[in-house]
């Protein structure tokens, strides 16, 4: 196993904000994978792996400006580090391999 072993769902939230162009919020990424993935993400879920992800190196944040609309409250931004880039790549290469392993359904024919 590699050392950057992402989970599904840790997976699916670096590529939801790799769609979205890095530098987005929670629900953001929630509208984002609803749509895309047709399956409810709650909340405190989310930000649980969002935090795990942070503290792993793959993600950073940031907060941006208080706002009325959230009664002075600011979002907090997340982006993908370079290191979480890695991640995703070795995972695609992992999964990629995977695939081609099978020789009925290889993605190289």
């Amino acid at each position: 196993m590699s050392k950057n072993h992402l989970g599904e769902f840790e997976e699916m939230i670096m590529l939801t904000i790799a769609i979205l162009n890095n530098d987005v919020y929670a629900l953001a990424i929630i509208e984002e994978m609803e749509e895309r993935l047709k399956r409810k993400v709650s909340i405190g879920s989310l930000q649980t792996v969002l935090r795990r992800l942070e503290k792993k190196g793959y993600l950073s944040s940031r907060f941006g400006e208080a706002t009325k609309e959230r009664g002075g409250k600011r979002k907090r931004h997340f982006s993908l580090t370079a290191y979480g880039k890695e991640a995703l790549a070795q995972a695609k290469e992992q999964r990629i391999g995977l695939w081609n392993a099978i020789p009925e359904l290889s993605l190289n024919n």
